[in-house]
């Protein structure tokens, strides 16, 4: 919505005059104040598109999550690294189902800006092991597929795993 220099300038004056109301005694204006301020820096450090994309994608709505994706202009400058990050891999995701060379290029560009979270760091490398045994690159896919299983801590991808290892048997 905002650019994310200017979320930061707007906490910065609402947070101001909530510090004017604290000191005209009027504390509960204040506090209201401080959580406005509070919301402009956490949409600083997580876009709200993003996040709507996220709650699309949950839903497996492409066509919702490409919408959201689609109001971030420039995302080179829009977005801090970790955002534009994310941005890329809900791309390379959407694009893992029809277009694997376009993927491919999404999730590795998402890899090398970065993910916060080691579990989208596993689907990621797991997805790039897909696509890496569907272009019959079965030394590639392996490697990928041990971090994905190094990085997935709490087992939530250990069936896709073990399904990627069965069809790796095949080739």
């Amino acid at each position: 919505m905002f650019n994310k220099n200017i979320k930061l300038i707007l906490a910065g004056l609402i947070a101001i005059w909530s510090f004017y109301e604290f000191s005209q005694i009027h504390i509960m204006n204040g506090i209201s104040l401080l959580l406005l301020a509070g919301i402009f820096v956490l949409f600083y450090f997580k876009n709200e598109f993003i996040l709507l994309a996220f709650l699309q994608l949950r839903k497996q709505n492409f066509e919702g999550t490409k919408k959201w994706l689609d109001y971030i202009k420039n995302p080179e400058t829009a977005l801090t690294q970790k955002q534009h990050g994310y941005y890329n891999y809900l791309h390379g995701i959407m694009l893992s189902q029809t277009n694997i060379t376009k993927a491919e290029k999404f999730l590795k560009k998402a890899l090398k800006l970065g993910l916060s979270m080691d579990h989208d760091l596993a689907m990621a490398k797991l997805q790039l092991a897909g696509i890496a045994m569907t272009k019959r690159r079965k030394r590639e896919a392996t490697n990928l597929m041990n971090e994905a299983k190094k990085l997935d801590k709490h087992g939530m991808l250990k069936e896709q795993i073990q399904m990627m290892k069965q069809q790796m048997k095949r080739i």
